[in-house]
C-alpha cells in the first residue's frame, strides 16, 4: 500500500466487533485480515458468540479473522479452540498466553498446533513469553503471536526493543508472524512498518487517519484553528 508516497509493507488487520464497521473495514483493499476479542464483543453488546461469528463468517470468507476462546480451564480451551477452528478455514483461534491464574497455556498451544489449528496467541508482553510460545508451536503450523505494544507503552516502556527482539526470535520460523497489537495511534503503523513487523492490528478510528500521512502541518494547523473557531461559534460562547 502506498500512502502519500510512503510504502506501507506491514499487513493491517482491522480490530473490532461492530458488524457494520467490520464489513466496512473488510472491504478496504489495504485491510488484509480482521481480529476481535471478548472485550470488544462485550462493548459492542454481543450476547450470542456463535451467532455473531456465523454472521461475520457468512460475509468474510477470504481474509483471516481471529476469534478467541474464553474458558479459563486448559482442557476447555482446547475443546473451544477445536470448535472455533471448525467454523471456517479462514479462522484463527486466539489463545491467551496464560489463564487468569498465570498458568501457561503451552499445553493448549502444543495440542492445537499439532492438530493443524491456525493460532493467534495473544496478550503477550515479554520476550520470554514470545520464546515460550514459539517453542510450543508445533512444526510448520500457521500461527500469529500478538505482542501488546500499546499496553507495554502504557507502562512507560518503549515497546519497540521488545518487538525487534521478537522478530529476531521468529527469523527461523517463517510460519509464525508477529502482530503489533493494541496500537494507540497512527504513528504506530509507521513504526511497525519501519521495524519490519509482519502485521499490526488497528481499530477503524486509527485506520481512518491513514489519509493524514504526509499531510502538510501548516495546513493541518490552519484546519485545527478553524475547527476551534467553528466549535466556539456553534456553542454560542460569550465573554
Amino acid at each position: 500500500m502506498i500512502v502519500d508516497g510512503t510504502s506501507i509493507q506491514v499487513k493491517i488487520f482491522a480490530d473490532g466487533a461492530d458488524m457494520q464497521t467490520m464489513l466496512e473495514m473488510y472491504r478496504k483493499n489495504y485491510v488484509r485480515g480482521l481480529t476481535t476479542n471478548p472485550t470488544l464483543m462485550h462493548k459492542a453488546g454481543i450476547r450470542d458468540y456463535r451467532r455473531f461469528a456465523e454472521e461475520v463468517l457468512a460475509e468474510i470468507k477470504d481474509k483471516p479473522i481471529s476469534f478467541e476462546v474464553f474458558s479459563d480451564n486448559l482442557e476447555e480451551m482446547i475443546s473451544q479452540g477445536l470448535e472455533i477452528a471448525s467454523w471456517s478455514e479462514n479462522v484463527n483461534v486466539k489463545i491467551p498466553v496464560s489463564n487468569t491464574e498465570g498458568l501457561s497455556t503451552r499445553p493448549v498451544i502444543e495440542y492445537l498446533s499439532r492438530q493443524g489449528v491456525s493460532l493467534n496467541v495473544t496478550a503477550i508482553m515479554t520476550n520470554e513469553q514470545v520464546t515460550r510460545v514459539v517453542d510450543a508451536i508445533h512444526g510448520d503450523a500457521r500461527s500469529y503471536i500478538s505482542v501488546f505494544a500499546g499496553r507495554i507503552a502504557d507502562t512507560g516502556r518503549d515497546p519497540i526493543p521488545i518487538l525487534k527482539q521478537s522478530l529476531e526470535t521468529l527469523e527461523k520460523r517463517p510460519n509464525v508472524e508477529l502482530i503489533w497489537a493494541s496500537p494507540r495511534e497512527l504513528l504506530n503503523v509507521i513504526q511497525a512498518n519501519e521495524i519490519g513487523c509482519h502485521i499490526i492490528t488497528a481499530t477503524s478510528d486509527i485506520l481512518k487517519k491513514l489519509e493524514f500521512i504526509g499531510k502538510d502541518l501548516e495546513q493541518f494547523s490552519l484546519e485545527t484553528v478553524r475547527m476551534f473557531r467553528d466549535d466556539a461559534l456553534s456553542s454560542g460562547f460569550i465573554i
